[in-house]
């Protein structure tokens, strides 16, 4: 393979073919392509782009992002998922603006040091905004390079992942740096796919090694296959005087920094801790949401405490939750909420 010929290939096809519309690519502001890396991360960009749009609405540059509280970001991540991105977009918000004056570092290795920053979204944010001519090697990536180079060491595996991104270094090109990394960004989202390969039609084919062999879904290689759990919890819908009982989620774990529903590890627990309390419960459907390494099950119980009890009687209940607080139901839904219980608040009546 010509690695002149590769680049070459990959960046006319780029220009003439490639992405050019998405609201990220019109603008060489650091700010903007840095929230759009990291909303990208393993979030497709159908999904992203209203998510992206609303938070520049409300945060339009980094100060504006840096001088909001955690609840508000995470209120705007809501239903996005991977949730500690959120905070790590807060707290490198925070460092851009106390160490760098509010000014983004022009160096891939300089971003690297910032919260939440990697090596391949820190030389994206760097080729695209500053030139820098340095690899990336996020998902999509490193499938059209190991089908590209027949890359067969086994990336779960710390000196093979190396090895790829020396391979990656070694095919930059010497021009265009910033085509090459959008083109090779395109193939992998719209023609190298993991499933359904258009080699065909790719405009590298002939200097793709899989393809010649007729096996591009053997790669990449990565034999550590992830874990799935699966978890059963009782949630308390607990309510008074029309206002609903939140409790924070601890800063790690699932869901962590979101305002939640109290949660019991099983319905015997749930019976024990409500035993004297006042009104009726109400079982609500159960539902299974599936998390990256977990399918857990949710059993909603919703327990509404008469108006006329004392507040502290009220007080005396939810002191076992000394990290929660009352919201009404239009607080609740603007605060920083789980994707699951914002569907649940919005489809209860």
């Amino acid at each position: 393979m010509s690695r002149a010929g590769f680049s070459a290939r990959l960046i006319a096809w780029q220009r003439r073919h490639g992405r050019h519309d998405l609201p990220w690519q019109a603008t060489r502001d650091p700010y903007r392509v840095w929230l759009s890396e990291i909303m990208l991360q393993q979030t497709q960009v159908a999904t992203v782009l209203g998510y992206y749009e609303r938070f520049l609405q409300r945060f339009p540059d980094v100060a504006a992002l840096a001088a909001a509280s955690q609840d508000e970001v995470l209120a705007l991540w809501s239903g996005l998922g991977y949730y500690s991105r959120a905070r790590h977009l807060h707290r490198c918000a925070q460092q851009v603006l106390a160490h760098h004056g509010g000014a983004f570092p022009r160096s891939s290795a300089a971003l690297a040091e910032l919260p939440g920053i990697g090596r391949s979204t820190a030389a994206a944010i760097a080729a695209f905004c500053f030139g820098e001519r340095v690899a990336i090697l996020d998902g999509n990536v490193k499938r059209v390079l190991t089908r590209v180079l027949a890359f067969d060491g086994d990336l779960a595996e710390a000196a093979q992942e190396r090895a790829l991104w020396n391979e990656a270094t070694a095919l930059l090109p010497a021009q265009g740096i910033e085509a090459y990394t959008q083109g090779l960004m395109d193939l992998g989202a719209t023609l190298c796919l993991q499933r359904a390969p258009q080699c065909p039609v790719c405009p590298v084919h002939e200097d793709c090694r899989a393809a010649r062999a007729g096996e591009p879904q053997r790669y990449p290689v990565k034999t550590r296959k992830l874990r799935r759990g699966t978890r059963t919890s009782v949630w308390l819908w607990l309510s008074w005087r029309e206002r609903l009982w939140l409790v924070q989620r601890p800063q790690r774990g699932v869901w962590a920094g979101l305002w939640s529903l109290p949660e019991f590890d099983d319905e015997a627990a749930f019976e024990a801790a409500r035993t004297g309390w006042p009104g009726t419960v109400e079982r609500l459907p159960s539902f299974t949401h599936v998390l990256t390494h977990l399918d857990w099950t949710l059993q909603p119980r919703r327990l509404v405490l008469p108006a006329r009890t004392a507040a502290a009687r009220v007080d005396a209940i939810t002191a076992a939750w000394p990290a929660g607080r009352w919201f009404t139901r239009e607080e609740a839904l603007v605060s920083g909420l789980p994707a699951p219980l914002r569907k649940l608040l919005l489809s209860a009546t």
